[in-house]
């Protein structure tokens, strides 16, 4: 599996299609609101959100939907990345509810070298997340600075500090 890439594996105008989508829960959202203090009932208490919202139903809090394209892009975009720069834009398009199905693909708009040092450069994509139904619901872009296979090379390849696997020590015989 390709666990994000170079600055030269990136094409301005190419678009990675995230795999495989996630069904959010009402577990997940519950779960994130907790985990980041937001306890809005709008996301929390079905009740409040059947009676007081133009939705009737609790709204996926929009942050944990961003998190979720965040994650899913990994794989194809920052998996190998020195450092996230900058959240240039994050716009939420649509609700999201308990039982809809997430899916992203990320497009690069534009790329840079780095004028300060040789062995990396910056990235410039937009990840769009979709509903099952084909709704968008969140478009957001980014910059990204990754290593050039210069840099990977010399600091010991893909997966530097992965441990080797030993053999078991031969028994002894009596």
């Amino acid at each position: 599996m390709q666990f994000g890439r170079t600055y030269e594996e990136f094409t301005v105008g190419d678009v990675y299609k995230h795999w495989p989508g996630k069904t959010v829960t009402e577990y997940d959202d519950h779960l994130f609101c907790l985990l980041t203090m937001n306890h809005h009932p709008l996301h929390m208490d079905s009740n409040y959100a059947e009676q007081t919202t133009d939705f009737g139903k609790n709204v996926v809090v929009g942050n944990y939907i961003y998190s979720l394209l965040l994650g899913m892009s990994v794989p194809d975009v920052s998996g190998k990345a020195i450092a996230n720069l900058e959240i240039e834009s994050l716009k939420h398009v649509a609700p999201t509810f308990h039982g809809d199905t997430i899916y992203g693909e990320t497009t690069v708009l534009d790329k840079t070298p780095s004028r300060s040092k040789s062995d990396r450069g910056i990235v410039h994509v937009e990840t769009k997340g979709y509903k099952q139904d084909g709704t968008l619901v969140c478009v957001f872009r980014r910059k990204v600075m990754v290593p050039t296979a210069t840099y990977i090379k010399e600091r010991g390849g893909e997966q530097p500090g992965r441990p080797e696997l030993q053999a078991p020590p031969a028994k002894k015989e009596k």
